[in-house]
């Protein structure tokens, strides 16, 4: 596979942790049932020692929020809300992706496995999706109309597969191209 063929560069290094992960659990349980339990049971737990350490966190620092845990498409999500914690989100989400690999730490340190924990503050992460969503959908219609490519601005592997998949969504193409920091989006018509 070409680096920059198909959305599949990014969901490829994205479901290649999924697989392992998976295949490490499927071997645990047995059954596709036991599967589901075990996973679901592993990832609360993972959501259960996050929201433990980011408790300690807010309170090391003084911030009032309250965690609301969950598990998303195969994973642990773990939500900060309060009034005033956007300097725990940052200008662009630096800070938050900094405290949700500091998050997955704590989860590896107590669990020994790699952790692929979602961390949202304030709903930021949340808001991010929905614009790329929309994103994704408008440069879709755009590129059905017009019947030529666009390329989008550079971005993170995370808002590439939220693109990559509105994209899919509407019935077309989409790959990714360049190389880090500087990877983007290319939407394909139907065509090509």
């Amino acid at each position: 596979m070409s680096a920059d063929t198909d959305a599949g560069s990014d969901q490829v290094d994205a479901t290649q942790d999924d697989a392992t992960q998976d295949e490490a659990t499927q071997d645990d349980a047995g059954t596709d049932n036991g599967h589901d339990t075990t996973l679901i049971a592993r990832l609360e737990r993972e959501g259960d020692i996050a929201a433990d350490y980011l408790e300690e966190l807010l309170d090391i620092a003084d911030l009032d929020g309250d965690l609301d845990i969950d598990v998303e498409a195969d994973r642990a999500a773990v939500s900060i809300v309060g009034a005033e914690l956007t300097q725990l989100v940052g200008g662009d989400g630096e800070v938050l992706e900094a405290l949700q690999e500091l998050t997955r730490l704590a989860v590896y340190r107590e669990t020994g496995e790699r952790s692929r924990l979602m961390l949202d503050i304030s709903g930021f992460r949340a808001d991010k999706r929905a614009r790329l969503s929309k994103l994704g959908a408008e440069t879709a219609a755009q590129v059905r109309e017009s019947g030529e490519p666009v390329s989008l601005d550079p971005m993170s592997p995370f808002e590439r597969k939220i693109v990559h998949d509105a994209v899919a969504a509407a019935g077309l193409r989409s790959e990714s191209a360049g190389t880090e920091p500087r990877r983007y989006v290319v939407v394909l018509p139907a065509d090509s």
